[in-house]
C-alpha cells in the first residue's frame, strides 16, 4: 500500500469503527467515551509532540505527529467528518496568504 492516501484510508477505517465493539477496538472505546475523551487524547498527544520537537529528535517528532493525526482523525470521525473534509478546506486555502486567510475569518 502506498502512503499517498493513507489519511483517507485511515479516515474510512475510523468511521467504520463508530459502532464497533469497544472491548475489541481502541477507536470504538474512544467513541464510546465521547468527545471529551478524544479531546483529552489530542491534548496529551499534542503535549508529547511539543516535547519531542523541543528535544529535536526527528524520529520522535514523526511518531508523536502520527499520534496527533490519528486522534484528530478520530475526532473528525466522531462528528461524521473525514480527512477529505479537511483536505478540501486546505485546498480551498491553497495559494492564499495566511495573513489574508486569517483576516477573512475576522471580517465575518
Amino acid at each position: 500500500m502506498s502512503s499517498e492516501n493513507v489519511l483517507l484510508r485511515l479516515s474510512e477505517i475510523l468511521a467504520s469503527r463508530r459502532h464497533a465493539d469497544p472491548t475489541t477496538s481502541y477507536t470504538a472505546k474512544l467513541f464510546a467515551k465521547g468527545p471529551d475523551s478524544i479531546l483529552k487524547k489530542i491534548g496529551e498527544e499534542s503535549a508529547e509532540l511539543i516535547m519531542a520537537a523541543k528535544d529535536g529528535k526527528p524520529d520522535s517528532i514523526v511518531y508523536e505527529s502520527a499520534d496527533v493525526f490519528y486522534h484528530v482523525l478520530a475526532l473528525l470521525a466522531f462528528y461524521g467528518l473525514s480527512a477529505e473534509d479537511v483536505l478540501k478546506e486546505l485546498q480551498r486555502r491553497e495559494g492564499t496568504s495566511g495573513i489574508a486567510e486569517k483576516n477573512s475569518r475576522n471580517a465575518g
